[in-house]
């Protein structure tokens, strides 16, 4: 057996040694401690609550200044937060329990209602609310009511859900005045994005809801009183209604947008104009009876009227419409002469279309003056268009109906391009049909 021995240390080495031995015993108690302290903080880290959502900076006037107090309870981190400037200016923090006991804080902003507020009591006169909104109490009140179980929301553990007396006056205060959305959202003290999905909303609501009790095409007995009624505004027989087509402008379409492209406005104003249009046959009270809503502006009122319900309606009986010099005549539809040296019957029987043509065109001239929108550049997407001009129809058929008038401040100045229409392809048995018709008025026949 082999034996391998080793020296001893003289005392100067073995101090030597000792020395580096604590050295690294420090060395390596001081990176276990510092292990420690590592696992212990990714713990409390884990601990902290996170907020479900962002602060909302109420204005840029001011800043939300948001810090963590810590406060030990039970070995958790809980989050608190100071006060600051912002919530003298109308602001709050809601709670939310979440599935796991924990609770979530969200900052909810609260603006001033006071406008609204005072136009919904007792103290708002009649005038001064027909004034800001187009129509009395009462009848907003039939709205309401009509639209309660398409337009209510429930309430929610973070806020309480506008009321449908709210959500309606939103949308029919944004139809009436065309004031932008900042404007609305400070009056009625609701977000400027809550807003423009309400008016949305109610415009959906409106033409699911009331379009089919309040614009339909009238029945038989309907018919008959209307050719009676305008009968005798103008010794014309068998009229059904009188036509006439608006322009509404719009911002350019993203796709396709010459076709929206007006050209006839552009001229006019001096700019690049985009529109849709509005095509509506009223009944003697100024009352639509069918629109044809939502097509390009660069068509002319005969192509609008080709591609309409109307020709359809023509085929299935008796019609009898009365337009102005845009349309062509047809076997149903009735226009001026435009020819030059009219004949005294000619000259009576356009006195006596421009009587029933005007029916139509003061129909228009208040809707666009009750529905301010309309005089404005709407902007909102192309295909929520046809919903926003069929609402405004909608409850313009109302406010005739309920005897609702117009105030004369509200008054406009309707103006619609004369366009060339096309004289070629009129069958000989509309002509013989108009010029009788002439004949007999100018003979009291």
């Amino acid at each position: 057996m082999e034996i391998t021995s080793t020296p001893f240390m003289n005392q100067e080495e073995y101090y030597s040694y000792f020395y580096s031995f604590l050295q690294d015993l420090e060395a390596n108690s001081q990176d276990s401690i510092n292990s420690i302290n590592k696992r212990q903080k990714i713990q409390e880290f884990n601990t902290i609550e996170v907020p479900a959502s962002s602060f909302e900076i109420p204005n840029s006037e001011f800043e939300n200044t948001a810090f963590e107090m810590k406060d030990w309870d039970q070995g958790r981190v809980r989050k608190s937060r100071i006060p600051s400037p912002v919530d003298g200016y109308g602001g709050g923090v809601a709670v939310e329990e979440d599935g796991g006991g924990q609770r979530r804080r969200l900052w909810v902003k609260e603006r001033s209602k006071g406008w609204w507020e005072y136009y919904d009591s007792d103290e708002c006169s009649s005038d001064e609310f027909q004034k800001a909104f187009r129509m009395s109490k009462l009848t907003f009140n039939m709205i309401c009511d009509e639209l309660d179980k398409s337009v209510t929301k429930k309430d929610t553990m973070l806020r309480m859900a506008i009321p449908v007396r709210q959500r309606v006056a939103v949308c029919i205060y944004r139809l009436a005045t065309g004031d932008p959305l900042r404007k609305v959202s400070t009056l009625f003290g609701l977000g400027i994005s809550t807003c423009h999905k309400l008016v949305l909303e109610v415009c959906a609501a409106i033409q699911i809801v009331l379009m089919p009790k309040f614009l339909q095409w009238p029945d038989e007995d309907r018919l008959k009183e209307i050719k009676t009624e305008f009968g005798s505004i103008s010794g014309i027989p068998y009229v059904n209604g009188s036509i006439y087509t608006t322009h509404v402008s719009i911002i350019a379409p993203k796709t396709n947008p010459e076709a929206y492209y007006n050209i006839r406005h552009t001229n006019r104003n001096q700019k690049p104009s985009y529109s849709t249009t509005i095509q509506g046959l009223v009944d003697p009270r100024g009352i639509f009876t069918d629109i044809c809503i939502g097509y390009p502006g660069s068509m002319t009122d005969e192509q609008i009227l080709e591609k309409s319900a109307l020709p359809r309606r023509s085929k299935m009986g008796s019609l009898r419409l009365v337009g102005n010099s845009r349309y062509a005549l047809k076997d149903w539809m009735l226009v001026p002469y435009t020819h030059k040296n009219l004949s005294w019957s000619q000259h009576s029987l356009n006195q006596k279309l421009d009587e029933v043509q005007k029916i139509s065109k003061d129909a228009f001239m208040r809707l666009k003056g009750r529905w301010g929108c309309l005089q404005k550049r709407i902007e909102v997407k192309l295909q929520e268009l046809p919903m926003l001009l069929g609402a405004c129809c909608v409850l313009h058929n109302i406010c005739e109906m309920y005897g609702e008038e117009m105030d004369v401040d509200l008054v406009f100045d309707l103006y619609d391009d004369d366009m060339e229409v096309e004289t070629r392809g009129i069958s000989v048995n509309s002509l013989q049909v108009r010029d009788n018709i002439a004949h007999n008025l100018l003979h009291h026949i």
